[in-house]
């Protein structure tokens, strides 16, 4: 092999991977953009179908538990046959589900094809994941899951700045149908141009239940990844608290606009995507691959915030409340790169794909049950103090089982030194 060839040899083993992560993100991206589109949508969905604020609050929670019906078993597949061909299921699974939901206006109906889409979006984050693990070094992978999980929120930032006022205008049913046609094409897409790495894929003669049992199994046992799974159900059920209820807290309580609200969700939401990068960035740079003290940062400034919000009074201008929005999107929506590293660095390689769904699927607890809560202590008592004062408390919990999670680590080091 000459000089000429061997330099582009090089070349393409270091471009590969970046190639590969552009076609995860817009993948988790238009997951995101219609999975997500239930937070902005939620208030058009509220009125047409008559809900209140508790049963607008079951919207997320439903599409979570298709996330926590999912993650694990596609997780185990993910790890025998590969990211390629669940893009393109997952995809079709979320698209042609919330397609037929813009059908509907049975309420019941709605919850269940939402939980059906849930299925699909909440398989896509294994599915990619194992992607990122396999494609990067422990020394890029807070880069790229950052960048890969920045498609969540920036996912969520455009269903906002665009579905929002193009549903106000035309509708949100034949919206949401638009930008569900726009994902089938894109899992089609991903599929033709995403590989899997050479030599990633587990020798088929172990699948089967048996070996799936055996395995959770071990990952029920696993006490980090419980504790960081634990953690992960706070942040995710706050993540979704702000991007189901900033819109009508905006809007019911301050005063601003319908559109200036949805553009607080934009800027929460584009703001957790600069902190899925950012976070990353910080964790591979600054702490050398360590994520666990992000974690603890992330907690006490996402408490901070979610304070300051409960105590603002009613007609706060909108300019005012940009700052704390910031910072509360910076954080609850801009952590789950550094969770998914912590979940999938915490077994081994060929493990990865079993152990993000197994986290995810307890991560998801938090987005099932918060947002319901959260919208029924609004219905009961006519303000949403108590709703923002209920996340800083569980970030107080989320901080104390960071600091167990701390300890055990330190401990199983010492152990195996």
């Amino acid at each position: 092999m000459n000089t000429v060839e061997l330099k582009t040899e090089q070349r393409g083993f270091f471009v590969e991977p970046w190639r590969m992560l552009l076609w995860l993100l817009i993948a988790q991206l238009m997951v995101a953009f219609v999975g997500r589109s239930l937070g902005p949508l939620g208030i058009l969905i509220g009125e047409d179908l008559s809900l209140s604020k508790a049963e607008i609050g079951l919207l997320p929670s439903a599409l979570f538990i298709g996330q926590a019906l999912a993650s694990i078993p596609v997780g185990f597949m993910a790890d025998f046959i590969g990211s390629r061909r669940l893009l393109l299921m997952l995809s079709l699974c979320l698209g042609v589900s919330f397609l037929i939901m813009t059908m509907l206006t049975n309420f019941v109906f709605v919850l269940l094809l939402v939980l059906i889409g849930g299925l699909g979006y909440g398989a896509m984050h294994p599915t990619s994941n194992r992607g990122i693990i396999y494609w990067f070094s422990q020394t890029q992978r807070g880069t790229a899951m950052g960048i890969k999980q920045m498609g969540i929120t920036f996912g969520s930032a455009l269903a906002g700045f665009l579905l929002l006022p193009l549903s106000a205008t035309f509708g949100w049913r034949p919206v949401l149908l638009t930008a569900c046609i726009g994902l089938i094409i894109t899992g089609f897409v991903a599929f033709a141009f995403y590989r899997d790495p050479l030599g990633s894929l587990k020798p088929r003669k172990k699948e089967g239940f048996s070996f799936f049992s055996r395995s959770l199994t071990k990952m029920a046992k696993n006490k980090p990844l419980l504790l960081v799974s634990l953690s992960a159900m706070g942040l995710n059920g706050s993540q979704m608290c702000l991007n189901t209820y900033i819109v009508l807290f905006a809007y019911e309580k301050m005063g601003i606009s319908l559109f200036l609200s949805g553009i607080l969700l934009v800027i929460s939401e584009v703001s957790g995507s600069l902190g899925r990068i950012g976070w990353g960035v910080i964790s591979d740079k600054l702490f050398n691959g360590r994520r666990l003290i992000i974690l603890m940062i992330i907690a006490v400034l996402a408490a901070i915030a979610s304070t300051t919000v409960a105590f603002l009074p009613e007609g706060t201008p909108f300019l005012a409340l940009v700052p704390v929005v910031i910072l509360f999107g910076f954080c609850v929506s801009g952590f789950n790169g550094i969770w998914m590293n912590i979940a999938s660095e915490l077994v081994p390689k060929e493990q990865t794909g079993l152990s993000s769904g197994y986290s995810i699927t307890l991560g998801s607890m938090g987005v099932i049950f918060v947002p319901p809560i959260f919208g029924l202590m609004v219905d009961q008592n006519g303000h949403y103090t108590a709703g923002w004062l209920s996340i800083t408390a569980i970030m107080g919990i989320v901080i104390v089982l960071l600091s167990i999670l701390s300890y055990q680590v330190r401990k199983n080091r010492l152990e195996e030194a």
